[in-house]
């Protein structure tokens, strides 16, 4: 049977590429594009072939009323969680892509009190995962990971739509970090990293609690990761294009030779912010529904990591026009000074 999606703000910038993308991979998906102004998305249902819903977070008799689906995706805010408690409520997946790091614990706690029966993916990620799947891809060829120090960098130029733009301020306000092995809560005004960036200037970027940080912790062990949001000229607007979504990736530890080493690896959307998330988003769709080819995700409480193995999650960005780069760069090697536990990366 027809998996039956439905987009919670799905005929906003980012649910309608969300649903393009789903529609492009599954021509008899079910969509519902859903919002409190159905009107707004009537373009948009007829070029997918989908149906309407009127859908407020403020009015429990919306939610209630759900059309029986398989999946909802929130493409919106939901500060009361109020999407997760009707998907864990009618057995319905779930996938909430604006859930930051102090968002979860609800959530979790939610979910032990109702073990879900589909899967519900905490997808609150810079480009809903996608840079934490290169970036655990990246980590591979390290036996010991140090420092990861991720930049999202945003181009002015770059359409996001309103949600995006004010979600830099939000995430930036109160900052997750892993320093030195311990968890901080800043600031992020008042923590900013300098970095060196392909064709610019040195910018300065500013942490954000995003999930990336306490995932890319847990995958390789570092005692040193931080996710920055910095702004400026994209690959794309230095090479006379349009703007691009552009992601660095830098990873200090010790590589499988032995050699101590830092690498870059450099991810770029030239179709920019907006699709590079909706792919983000679609990666993790396509294996709670089954769209892979493979059988829909047993229900639980997913992480994108534990719900798609990072060379299938690269492997599907590249798909969809993501130019990935990597560089790496040795140090000197390590025989003498060799801890004599390493601390090895375990992956999906």
């Amino acid at each position: 049977m027809a998996p039956r999606v439905l987009i919670a703000g799905g005929y906003g910038l980012v649910g309608g590429t969300i649903g393009r993308l789903i529609r492009s991979v599954s021509p008899e998906a079910e969509l519902v594009l859903a919002g409190r102004h159905p009107e707004k998305g009537i373009s948009l249902a007829n070029e997918l072939g989908a149906r309407r819903a009127y859908l407020d977070l403020g009015d429990s008799g919306s939610i209630a009323g759900l059309a029986s689906v398989d999946l909802i995706v929130s493409a919106l805010y939901d500060p009361a969680n109020a999407l997760v408690s009707a998907a864990l409520t009618k057995g319905i997946a779930h996938i909430g892509i604006t859930t930051k790091s102090d968002d979860v614990a609800p959530i979790v706690f939610e979910a032990l009190r109702s073990p879900p029966k589909r899967p519900i993916v905490l997808l609150g990620y810079g480009m809903a995962g996608a840079a934490m799947h290169v970036a655990a891809a990246s980590a591979q060829c390290f036996h010991r990971v140090d420092r990861i120090e991720v930049t999202g960098l945003f181009d002015r130029r770059d359409p996001v739509g309103p949600m995006t733009a004010t979600d830099a301020e939000v995430l930036v306000s109160r900052a997750l970090l892993r320093d030195g092995g311990n968890w901080l809560w800043v600031d992020g005004l008042r923590h900013p990293r300098r970095a060196q960036l392909s064709g610019a200037d040195t910018l300065e970027g500013y942490p954000a609690s995003l999930l990336d940080v306490p995932s890319l912790a847990a995958l390789t062990g570092a005692a040193n990761v931080r996710f920055d949001l910095a702004q400026g000229d994209s690959l794309g607007t230095q090479q006379g294009r349009a703007a691009s979504s552009d992601v660095y990736i830098d990873i200090a530890g010790f590589h499988n030779t032995g050699e101590a080493r830092r690498q870059r690896t450099i991810l770029t959307d030239p179709k920019g912010l907006v699709h590079l998330t909706a792919v983000g988003v679609l990666i993790a769709a396509e294996r709670v529904v089954g769209l892979d080819g493979k059988s829909p995700a047993e229900g639980g409480l997913y992480l994108p990591e534990t719900l798609v193995a990072p060379a299938a999650a690269v492997k599907r960005l590249e798909d969809f026009g993501v130019h990935i780069e990597f560089k790496g760069e040795r140090t000197g090697r390590d025989d003498e000074n060799r801890p004599s536990r390493l601390q090895t990366p375990v992956f999906a």
